[in-house]
């Protein structure tokens, strides 16, 4: 070795941050090192110790994980002046004036994504330089990436944007709630790439983000796995915060990063959120979907049994299985090169801990043509989720009869399990359904020959109840029908209930609302009414039986009759304080028309409605400039709201804060106020969400535009 190789010496290397984070989009996030997409080409620049020459012996390492290797993919020896193939990546020299040197490097599209580690070595001489780790990421910006998205704007939405929604609610009335999912916030990178090595994924599974979103709907709980979140669903949080409380993913990332253990406590919007900040942060374009009047737990049969007593009241210890008033999931987006072709795009994850999947609580990736189609048998998981959005729901009648249980088919609803699947629309403050990826229209051709594919995946039972209780007796006369009714009968007499509120429903106010009887044939029929009231948590979960009616009506040719249902406070606030959920109102009926066989059921779940929460902030406002945001809210309800808490975030603007404002009182009004410091230009969204014992989530949102 001549004397002038070993005197090449590299004494810097710049990593342009700047200049390549806004070409790889990567600018926001909050770290000092450079993060960068695969596939796509960044530049380094070099300070030598003299110029280079032709002769010199130069090459960059990058390497990954604990035995990098040239074989596996996981070191990469870059030599500008050989055009030998390694593993996918290039590297050139754009330009070398004096000692300063010029190289683009290009990761192949398909790399494994993780924290690599840069060496440059020139001759014998092996330079570290100082932060030399180089982050890599999915790259939905390039075209040979197998997350490849190509519309921009829902790159912008799907990848970059950091705030959203999430829709729960229940089918009659969906709400918003806005959701920081913050993914470029300090150290959420950090918790991503330290969630990447928690899942042991073999390096090679890194570059397939199938794998690596299965893995991560895996960790973001904390079953199996020490992931996340752990999940609670009693109704008691006071060893955590409540899963209402979260205002975004962001507290909930770093507390876990900083103690490495599972973050008390959440449930399905929590855990979707999570999931789409790390999908988000990892670069994989992803949305949460809430599912409304969600089937779970159907065992594959596509069924769901609901037991109703004599007063019409659903019995909490006959259900095995539910219907929640929404559920909420992600979509990722991605090609399943594993799959027949057809199957590519939006393929749903679910990171809520409901059933085990290969041993472990996972689900997904399942593509969502998949669930549309039919072909159920494809992986991962879409027996579970064409079950979510397609199962019948069963009514059963549950009388005693000689010390035993009779139970008789009040009737099967096939269209109501699935509805309104939604999502936060592309670019705009506004929800879009998206049922339609999911299902065919009801009743259509196609989406008859799609459950027909599927039933004949599934071997549904036959139409018996089913409860994991043994003492329950097969019903007689039911008929045989497996699983799907695709033929489902018309009620012959034209009889139709329906269920109205009368007016808002508020905490302190009574619930009063109408059952309708409507004839809509000539005839005369004589209806035996039973209609109850209940207070219910979003999955189901019964917490109070709030009262019921029983009456024998008559409707004559096409009238209606209404019949009133009056829930006074007293016989509910009680209840609504005891349990820390959000609850929702859940009527039922019962209508057996005397002469005929026949029996109808209805159900509507609703929910309360608060007074809102003001902010008071200027429109706009200048980086680093500091302005107060005012949050202030009147207890305009007839009750006390005790122990309330005020919890506010805003992205870009200040850290988390929690105002601990007691009990307000009818009429008060509190004021709190945040001073904020704008550190990054854009339009950025401030939240805030009140908690307290009576009202479990009054949200707002408001936007303010940071200028330089």
């Amino acid at each position: 070795m001549s004397f002038t190789d070993r005197d090449l010496k590299v004494t810097n290397v710049d990593f342009l941050k700047s200049q390549n984070s806004v070409q790889h989009h990567t600018d926001a996030y909050s770290t000092s090192n450079l993060v960068v997409r695969r596939g796509q080409p960044f530049l380094l620049q070099l300070t030598l110790s003299r110029e280079l020459r032709a002769a010199d012996k130069l090459a960059l390492h990058f390497s990954i994980g604990e035995r990098p290797m040239e074989p596996s993919g996981t070191l990469m020896s870059l030599n500008p002046r050989s055009t030998r193939n390694v593993s996918g990546w290039q590297i050139a020299i754009i330009k070398s004036k004096g000692t300063e040197c010029t190289l683009s490097v290009t990761s192949a599209p398909n790399a494994a994504v993780g924290i690599y580690g840069l060496t440059v070595k020139t001759g014998s001489n092996i330079y570290k330089p100082e932060k030399n780790a180089v982050y890599l990421l999915f790259n939905p910006w390039c075209e040979g990436d197998t997350v490849f998205l190509s519309n921009d704007a829902e790159r912008k939405e799907y990848v970059l944007n950091d705030t959203g929604y999430i829709y729960v609610g229940s089918v009659y009335s969906i709400h918003s709630k806005p959701w920081n999912f913050g993914q470029f916030e300090e150290s959420i990178l950090d918790t991503c790439m330290y969630l990447l090595d928690k899942s042991k994924l073999k390096m090679s599974s890194r570059r397939d983000p199938v794998v690596v979103s299965r893995a991560m709907s895996a960790l973001v709980n904390a079953n199996d796995d020490s992931g996340v979140v752990m999940g609670n669903w009693s109704g008691k949080y006071e060893k955590g915060t409540s899963p209402m409380a979260w205002i975004g993913s962001v507290a909930i990332l770093q507390q876990y990063y900083k103690t490495k253990k599972p973050v008390n406590y959440g449930q399905c919007w929590v855990f979707s959120g999570v999931l789409t900040t790390v999908m988000r942060c990892l670069g994989i374009p992803a949305r949460s979907v809430s599912n409304f009047n969600s089937a779970h737990d159907t065992d594959e049969n596509l069924r769901v049994d609901v037991y109703l007593n004599e007063k019409g009241e659903k019995l909490k210890w006959m259900s095995s299985d539910s219907v929640w008033n929404f559920h909420v999931w992600n979509d990722v987006w991605m090609k399943r090169k594993d799959l027949p072709s057809g199957f590519d795009g939006w393929q749903a994850i679910d990171a809520t801990p409901q059933e085990q999947s290969q041993g472990i609580f996972q689900c997904g990736p399942c593509p969502v043509k998949a669930v549309k189609d039919g072909d159920v048998y494809l992986p991962y998981d879409s027996k579970f989720v064409y079950a979510e959005v397609n199962a019948d729901k069963v009514y059963w009648q549950v009388k005693e009869e000689n010390g035993r249980n009779k139970y008789t088919k009040l009737g099967v609803e096939s269209q109501s399990i699935g509805a309104n699947i939604s999502t936060k629309a592309v670019g705009e403050n506004r929800r879009e359904d998206i049922t339609r990826q999911y299902k065919f229209p009801e009743g259509s051709s196609e989406e008859r020959a799609s459950m027909k594919r599927a039933v004949s995946y599934l071997q549904p039972s036959g139409m018996t109840p089913r409860s994991r209780f043994a003492a329950v007796p097969i019903v007689e006369s039911l008929g045989s029908t497996g699983g799907k009714d695709l033929n489902e009968e018309v009620p012959k007499s034209g009889v139709q209930l329906e269920i109205t509120k009368e007016k808002p429903l508020c905490p302190g106010d009574p619930i009063e609302v109408a059952i309708i009887v409507k004839s809509t044939v000539a005839g005369s029929w004589t209806v035996d009414l039973a209609s109850s009231c209940q207070l219910q948590s979003y999955t189901g979960k019964v917490h109070a039986n709030l009262g019921y009616i029983k009456q024998t009506v008559k409707v004559e040719g096409q009238s209606e009759v209404r019949i009133p249902l009056k829930i006074m406070p007293d016989a509910y606030m009680k209840a609504l304080a005891t349990v820390d959920d959000e609850e929702h109102v859940q009527v039922t009926a019962i209508a057996e028309i005397q002469g005929t066989p026949e029996k109808l059921t209805k159900e509507v779940s609703l929910s309360f409605e608060y007074p809102p929460i003001q902010v008071q902030m200027p429109e706009t406002a200048k980086v680093n400039n500091d302005f107060t945001c005012a949050f202030i809210f009147k207890n305009k309800l007839n009750v006390p709201l005790d122990n309330c808490k005020l919890m506010v975030e805003g992205l870009g603007i200040f850290k988390m804060a929690t105002f601990e404002e007691g009990d307000i009182q009818p009429g008060r009004i509190i004021k709190s106020e945040v001073i904020c410091t704008p550190t990054r230009v854009g339009e950025k969204k401030i939240v805030a969400r009140l908690t307290s014992n009576q009202v479990k989530d009054i949200s707002v949102e408001k936007a303010i535009k940071v200028t330089q």
